[in-house]
């Protein structure tokens, strides 16, 4: 029964520090709010940002793993390329060795140890959450009964491995595992694989390591296998994705296994002229400094080959002539890019969601543009090409709704929740938009159908109406996609200029057809087209509408 109290406690304790990892990722990732989605943008700037930037964000949400699966998402989504995938996975590495030393701070001395502060943490954490009002407040009490969760959960696997530190099984184990590179590296990759995170693994060597059963052969050799395993879950994330996502997969998967043979070839070779070193005992500490020397050489060793593990990439994953001559066929009417990946980070899948909105927006702008030519110039091409963006366009609502239901489940700030919520509001006006731009197209192909065409002065109040309604969109997409005051207070008085126009046109066509200038058959057109491009308008106010109430919030 001892032995098997010791295994639950062990269990238990395994549990416990994954979950105040999560907990802790959580309520990092809330606290940073906005900031995160920042980071995109630096993205785009060079290699060295992208590592910078997957190492910050790995400190963050406390795992390579999830770092490198969501990079395979914003791959696959369209929001990232190969080259500068490659920094941020580079970074990622260095970013999961802030755990490895959260789990070494119990050997920095007597008052880090975690049974001496971890309950304080957990005390001052639930008593903020139960006590605080501002979300700010919460989001740092998460961080607290995270970390704190996190070395109970180290403290009772310490414990339970306690009793067996002088078993011979382990010292026996260990001992081969050293003297043996490959099965080190095999039991690292295999243990990480299992468990989908290196960090734990990693955590639980540093726990049998401040018992005293681990050498330093073993645990280099160990910690190069786990490097290696980690990159399991992104290869497993892309089986669904396509090509340019599995490529990035494979990149992070090349530069672990190309950094273990490296420096498992020099550690062998030191351990060979130094067997003293190779069998003695490791601490948690070392462990620590073994990982970031180890990930930061690895950095920094194939940093200049970014562009090559690249074109690796490309040789693994070969194009197939199908996805060749889909390349060729592209069409511009495009479903959203969305990637359930990225739903675990939900900071950012809060920016891809609304990157995704955006181009929802750019596509309504096509087709307003579209069926605006069709009534000008008669032509049943673009009429054609009009249906086409709506079918698209209904699709894209559907899509895009479902998505973003599903971003409203992960831990999101209040100003985020809003923003969200905001964003369903703006696809439904944008599938608004289209829908009357469908309703024009329609008008346009009956018009072509019966063979009639507006009077010059019909038509120039057709150009002048249309013309500030497309404005109109433009800026609603742009206030959206910038959050700029000025865009929301253009699409404000372009609403109303629309409004007065209306109003004139209408006039103007009656007092036409008391003149006998226009036929009735026209003046229907044109009443329902101007109605269409009105409420158009009325649909781009709305958008800007929800910006205005992000910025006052």
């Amino acid at each position: 029964m001892e032995h098997i109290e010791m295994l639950f406690r062990f269990a238990g304790g395994l549990g416990m520090f994954l979950y105040g990892m999560n907990v802790m990722a959580d309520g990092l990732q809330k606290s940073a709010g906005d900031r995160m989605k920042h980071l995109l943008e630096f993205l785009t700037r060079n290699r060295l940002m992208g590592i910078l930037v997957g190492a910050g964000v790995t400190a963050i949400i406390q795992s390579s793993s999830a770092t490198t699966v969501m990079v395979v998402g914003f791959v696959n989504a369209g929001l990232m390329t190969l080259v500068q995938a490659v920094g941020v996975i580079m970074g990622a590495n260095i970013g999961t060795t802030i755990t490895a030393w959260l789990v070494s701070m119990s050997e920095w001395g007597a008052m880090l140890k975690p049974e001496f502060f971890a309950p304080l943490l957990i005390g001052i954490g639930a008593f903020i959450l139960l006590f605080a009002k501002k979300e700010k407040a919460k989001d740092v009490s998460e961080i607290l009964i995270g970390f704190g969760v996190l070395f109970i959960g180290l403290s009772f696997m310490s414990d339970s491995i306690t009793p067996y530190r002088e078993a011979p099984i382990f010292s026996e184990a260990f001992r081969v595992l050293g003297s043996n590179p490959i099965l080190g590296i095999l039991t690292g990759l295999v243990v990480t694989a299992i468990i989908q995170s290196s960090s734990a693994s990693v955590g639980i060597l540093q726990t049998l390591a401040a018992n005293g059963v681990v050498n330093w052969s073993s645990a280099i050799f160990i910690t190069l296998g786990q490097n290696i395993g980690t990159c399991v879950t992104a290869l497993l994330s892309s089986l669904g994705a396509n090509k340019t996502a599995k490529r990035a997969a494979v990149i992070h998967l090349l530069f672990n296994v190309i950094g273990a043979i490296v420096f498992g070839v020099v550690m062998f070779i030191v351990f060979s002229f130094s067997r003293t070193w190779a069998l003695s005992q490791v601490n948690s500490v070392g462990i620590s400094v073994f990982h970031t020397v180890f990930n930061v050489l690895n950095t920094i060793l194939l940093y200049p080959f970014g562009n090559l593990l690249v074109k690796i990439s490309g040789i693994l994953v070969k194009d197939h002539d199908g996805d060749a001559q889909e390349s060729e066929k592209e069409d511009v009417f495009e479903l959203p890019h969305l990637d359930r990946r990225v739903l675990d980070t939900p900071s950012f899948a809060v920016e891809g969601a609304l990157k995704e909105v955006i181009r929802m927006g750019k596509l309504a702008e096509l087709h307003m543009e579209t069926v605006i030519e069709a009534v000008r110039t008669g032509s049943q091409k673009r009429v054609e090409k009009a249906f086409k963006i709506e079918q698209t366009m209904n699709e894209y609502e559907k899509q895009m709704a479902e998505y973003l239901a599903e971003v409203t489940k992960g831990s999101l700030t209040d100003h985020q929740r809003l923003v969200i919520n905001n964003l369903l509001y703006t696809v439904s006006d944008i599938e608004r938009i289209s829908d009357h731009c469908d309703n024009i197209a329609e008008l346009a192909g009956n018009m072509i159908e019966e063979g009639l065409s507006f009077s010059m002065d019909a038509m120039q109040g057709f150009n002048e109406i249309t013309g500030l309604a497309l404005d109109s969109v433009k800026a609603a997409v742009l206030a959206r996609e910038t959050e700029k005051m000025a865009y929301v207070q253009q699409v404000i008085q372009i609403e109303d200029e629309i409004d007065d126009m209306e109003e004139d046109l209408r006039t103007e066509h009656i007092n036409r057809l008391a003149r006998n200038e226009c036929s009735a058959a026209k003046g229907v057109f044109f009443l329902d087209i101007l109605s269409n491009v009105e409420r158009i308008a009325d649909h781009a106010n709305n958008i800007v509408g929800y910006v205005a109430d992000e910025g006052e919030e």
